[in-house]
């Protein structure tokens, strides 16, 4: 069942991405978004919203962790795990005023969404722009 899960992804609910150059700041609570916020003011932000259930949304966060090559210091990414943090996600499209989608990338600048996207449009978006 490894490589299934490997390719289709995993049914555990707990689940965090796997090791990477990507310092993941887990995005737990909704006290976060305020942070989020002050932080972009300095610092590009990403949050990455992820469903642990999903196949395709594993491929990506994949695709995106050997993608990655920014510096630690460039840019904070946070993870969202939608499953365990569904009323997070609800935040977060409303503050940020993006549709909901999994798997989902939402850029923070200065407060604001300066770009988002879904599904393999992710890995498209260059994060350099935004450093």
């Amino acid at each position: 069942m490894g490589i299934f899960n490997k390719i289709f992804g995993s049914s555990n609910t707990s689940e965090t991405p796997e090791p990477s150059k990507l310092q993941w700041t887990p995005l737990t609570n909704v006290a976060q978004l305020d942070t989020i916020v002050e932080e972009s003011k300095t610092q590009p932000v990403a949050i990455f919203k992820h469903s642990t259930r999903c196949g395709i949304s594993r491929m990506v966060i994949n695709q995106f962790q050997s993608s990655y090559d920014l510096e630690e210091n460039q840019m904070k990414v946070y993870y969202l795990d939608l499953l365990n943090y569904r009323p997070i996600s609800e935040e977060v499209a409303a503050r940020f005023q993006v549709w909901h989608e999994s798997p989902q990338l939402i850029m923070v600048k200065n407060g604001i969404t300066v770009a988002h996207a879904s599904h393999s449009q992710i890995n498209a978006i260059p994060l350099e722009k935004f450093v």
